[in-house]
């Protein structure tokens, strides 16, 4: 089976790219609501969780799973997932994940146990991996202008800004209004929008030669990538124990078989080729490294929002949405400023913007209006917009068109890895000068000095004022310079990258992205 391409405006001449017609914007749109989706329910879930533990009173496990499964299915099975997209359709695949995504979510709202809802947050998982490959390929061939290409690419990058914006508020209405099931209920109706809409204005496409499918290749992937990043995670709560620093070993191990074995099989999942494209692993370093620095602080930014300044999750949610505001205007705009400057250029001074961002975050103080913390949240969303839209462009224009299911996986896959180990990291960070700021602060006659900010209010609570008052300032005076701190690191690293940046842009001139 070869391309079905979309309608275009006008005849060009050979070798001039076709510019995108109708059908192939309104393909774009379509794409973008399992994007928004997606992103939604890695978030709006947070918000049911007290409602759900009341109802199904999970053990502390359970819980645990309930929260954490679907990121893991969806992480260990990004590879995977690009690869069938190549080898057996994109379409097809989209298709068939929102069908799951669909029916999952019908099974979520119904459960009627813990172990179900983990269940079904499994299955969800699953589906969702078929999301961010599958669209972002199919865009490479929505879109034969690089323009164009990189404009849709800013679009889809903005989608999960979006999901991510309404998510919470979204989740709070429903929550109020019809319960906790209405929460994975929203899906059904944007899934099925997907299904009736997908065949009329998506093209098809899947490798011509896809060979067998390697199923010892996709057993390491999956196994690599979930080990590793339970590592992470675990390592930002538990510090360096036995169990996190187990399952990084066992991940990073399996990685190496899984790269070894890619190198020498004849279909492997991944071409390793594609690495030797110009830029090509360039880009997801940068990629990686954004990532990095920006989820850890939308953490603690979100933190600080709810237990320092005490705003509710709703509230701190609706505080928050200028921040994903940013990121949209910057991913939509960015090909905009790519198209008259060198691509390493706007990366290169969006790291300058966004080092202002975390310097200004750097002066935030405890009880401080919420507008000051936002206005320089907005700040480095804007400044760091730029890389995740040009080097998601980079990474999928370079690869092959029969490997873009691959590429896009391999991307995703850099910035899960990305995100759970700057959460990982900086909070093990902002842990450290927590406890450390909070030894020379600590109340006399308050009892043990807690770990995190969350047993300093919980601690308070079963305190008389006014010692229960000096309880809580402490806490949220040693979680905000931490907070202060870790948004100096950020600067420094920025600063780093801008360099970098401008050094490349410097040596090369010109480039279509970063690392071009």
């Amino acid at each position: 089976m070869g391309t079905t391409r979309p309608s275009h405006d006008h005849a060009m001449p050979a070798g001039v790219p076709a510019r995108a017609g109708q059908r192939a914007w309104l393909g774009l749109a379509v794409l973008a609501l399992p994007c928004m989706l997606y992103s939604m329910d890695m978030t709006v879930l947070n918000l049911a969780l007290p409602t759900l533990a009341a109802e199904f009173r999970p053990s502390a496990t359970q819980m645990l799973w309930i929260v954490d499964i679907y990121g893991f299915m969806v992480a260990g099975l990004l590879i995977t997932m690009g690869t069938l997209g190549d080898r057996f359709g994109r379409r097809r695949l989209l298709l068939a994940g929102a069908a799951a995504f669909g029916a999952a979510s019908i099974l979520a709202a119904y459960s009627t146990s813990a172990a179900m809802l983990v269940t079904a947050r499994a299955l969800l998982g699953i589906a969702g991996a078929t999301v961010a490959p599958s669209t972002l390929s199919l865009i490479r061939h929505l879109f034969d202008d690089p323009r164009e290409r990189t404009l849709a690419i800013g679009i889809w990058v903005a989608s999960f800004s979006v999901g991510a914006a309404i998510g919470p508020i979204a989740g709070g209405l429903l929550l109020e209004a019809w319960g906790w099931r209405a929460v994975f209920l929203v899906a059904v109706p944007v899934m099925v929008l997907l299904l009736l809409l997908g065949p009329f204005l998506l093209p098809e496409y899947r490798s011509p030669r896809p060979g067998p499918l390697d199923l010892p290749s996709v057993g390491l992937s999956i196994l690599a990538v979930v080990a590793t990043i339970h590592g992470v995670k675990q390592l930002a709560f538990a510090g360096p124990a036995l169990e996190p620093l187990a399952a990084l070993a066992l991940g990073m191990a399996l990685g190496v078989v899984f790269v070894r074995r890619q190198s020498r099989h004849p279909t492997p999942l991944i071409d390793l080729a594609m690495f030797r494209a110009p830029g090509f692993a360039a880009a997801l370093v940068v990629y990686g490294l954004a990532c990095f620095i920006a989820f850890g602080n939308f953490l603690f930014v979100a933190l600080y929002l709810q237990q320092v300044l005490g705003l509710s999750p709703l509230l701190a949610a609706l505080w928050s949405t200028p921040i994903a505001l940013a990121f949209i205007v910057g991913s939509i705009g960015v090909p905009l400023l790519a198209r008259r400057f060198p691509a390493a250029r706007v990366v290169g001074a969006g790291f300058a913007l966004a080092t202002v961002g975390y310097l200004g975050l750097a002066t935030v103080a405890p009880g401080q209006s919420p507008a000051w913390i936002i206005l320089w949240a907005v700040v480095f969303s804007l400044g760091q917009s730029p890389v995740f839209t040009l080097a998601t462009d980079l990474v999928v224009s370079s690869a092959p068109a029969h490997a873009a299911g691959a590429a896009s996986s391999i991307s995703e896959t850099v910035a899960e890895f990305g995100g759970a180990t700057g959460i990982a990291l900086y909070g093990s960070l902002v842990g450290a000068i927590y406890r450390l700021t909070l030894t020379d602060s600590w109340p006399a006659g308050a009892g043990p000095m807690p770990e995190t900010l969350h047993d300093g209010i919980a601690q308070a609570a079963g305190l008389a004022a006014p010692l229960a008052d000096a309880v809580l300032a402490a806490s949220r005076n040693a979680f905000t310079e931490a907070m202060r701190t870790g948004a100096i690191v950020s600067a420094i690293a920025c600063i780093g990258l801008a360099a970098g940046a401008a050094r490349y842009a410097q040596r090369r001139g010109a480039g279509a992205a970063p690392g071009s």
